[in-house]
């Protein structure tokens, strides 16, 4: 399965941006799918992840009351709604999906990853 991340930019503190994941198949039926991230010089970091069935969700807590996200079954859409950013959130954010039955928050449980899309949060 390939996945196609979008909706990066250029925003000022406080403001708010959406990020879309889209999945070429259905192969991800089963999937955890999970956003991360990666600022210059740091590792990889979980920031949300998505039960694509059942659709419980789960935080980092950098993320939590901040930031939502959502899937479209019928558009094999994953979603992330940020809001509030902050110029900590500035990063490339890269969507994923794991196989595992449960979701996990290691980059390297997941077996696919989409090419990434820069966020930049100004001051």
């Amino acid at each position: 399965v390939q996945l196609q991340a979008s909706g990066g930019g250029l925003v000022q503190a406080g403001g708010s941006l959406r990020l879309s994941c889209t999945a070429s198949d259905h192969t991800i039926g089963s999937s955890i799918m999970g956003w991360f991230r990666q600022a210059p010089g740091k590792e990889r970091e979980f920031v949300a992840a998505i039960s694509w069935i059942g659709g419980s969700t789960y935080y980092a807590e950098s993320a939590k009351g901040r930031f939502t996200i959502s899937r479209d079954i019928a558009k094999l859409t994953m979603y992330l709604e940020m809001n509030m950013l902050k110029p900590e959130d500035t990063a490339v954010y890269y969507c994923a999906a794991s196989l595992l039955l449960g979701v996990t928050k290691r980059p390297n449980e997941y077996d696919y990853w989409g090419q990434g899309t820069q966020v930049t949060v100004s001051s």
